[in-house]
């Protein structure tokens, strides 16, 4: 049998980084184990039957870990005739996060390989599959564990580029520079997108890039106009030269970037009234609003301290 490289034993290799969060990952709550046992009954329970489901996905996951852990059996604690799905179930609920995430893991790359093998069995449809996924990574988001299921395995959201190259940095240069107006509404954002207000996450979004340019001013010194919204903070900012001007050319769509990204997300979406009917804002252009701050905020913030 092949020697699996399984969560626990990828994260042992990987370095933990040192930089403040908008999510943890250190535990697993509870309830979030909780709901993933209730994936498993929708995914493994009546599309298989008690029967094959125990055969098929409980007692391979069970052997796998058993071997991979060094042990005789998954649960030392169950009484009478032993179960595998039982024993999953009560290994999930009482393992530490790790060995949490392995099992989660291992049973939803079952899934996900049977999905791109186009191989389901029985009544399970790849729209189940999908949404199941899709619950997955929501479940982690609302948690605020910082993990999300791609291409068949489990990965901490820090190690993707994009949030440890824009979002940590925001995070960690807010703090360090003590920008407290713009560091709380940008959490404030991230807390929002995580429980779906994703309109409000836009309002948050802005905020914090506002009040970035708000503190910047002050600091230096820089009149602005009361209450002078996302464009005119801009203009200071481009005016009073905090971008090289030897570098303004080379920036000359970056203020159209700033002027035209994050504003005008939220003003056409998240900041004023929504008329007679309802608007939806998807949670792809609140995760790209967030992000697009980020890189904003980074971009400013360390212009800041290089003027100094």
């Amino acid at each position: 049998m092949p020697i699996y490289d399984i969560f626990s034993r990828r994260e042992k290799r990987a370095k933990k980084a040192g930089a403040s969060d908008v999510y943890q990952y250190d535990t697993l709550p509870r309830e979030f184990r909780v709901q993933v046992i209730h994936m498993w009954e929708d995914a493994f329970g009546e599309s298989y039957g008690p029967r094959t489901s125990e055969a098929a996905i409980y007692k391979p996951m069970n052997e796998m870990l058993c071997r991979e852990y060094g042990r005789f059996r998954l649960s030392n604690t169950l009484a009478g005739q032993y179960s595998y799905k039982a024993a999953c179930a009560e290994f999930l609920l009482n393992s530490d996060t790790a060995e949490a995430l392995d099992i989660i893991e291992l049973s939803f790359r079952f899934l996900w390989v049977e999905l791109t093998k186009n191989n389901l069995l029985y009544q399970l449809k790849p729209e189940t599959v999908q949404d199941l996924i899709t619950e997955l990574n929501e479940r982690f988001r609302e948690s605020c564990a910082g993990y999300q299921f791609e291409s068949g395995i489990i990965v901490r959201i820090d190690s993707t580029h994009l949030h440890a190259e824009a979002v940590k940095p925001a995070l960690t240069l807010l703090f360090e520079e003590k920008f407290e107006g713009a560091d709380e509404e940008f959490r404030n954002g991230f807390e929002h997108y995580r429980h779906g207000r994703y309109k409000e996450a836009l309002v948050d979004a802005l905020k914090s890039f506002e009040s970035t340019m708000k503190t910047i001013c002050k600091r230096k010194g820089w009149d602005y106009p009361s209450g002078a919204p996302a464009k005119q903070l801009i203009n200071v900012i481009f005016e009073k030269g905090l971008i090289h001007q030897s570098l303004q050319t080379h920036f000359s769509g970056l203020r159209q970037t700033l002027e035209a990204g994050v504003p005008t997300i939220r003003n056409k979406l998240g900041g004023h009234g929504q008329g007679e009917e309802p608007v939806e804002v998807p949670g792809y252009l609140a995760s790209y609003a967030l992000h697009l701050t980020a890189t904003n905020i980074v971009m400013l913030v360390e212009a800041f301290k290089a003027s100094r």
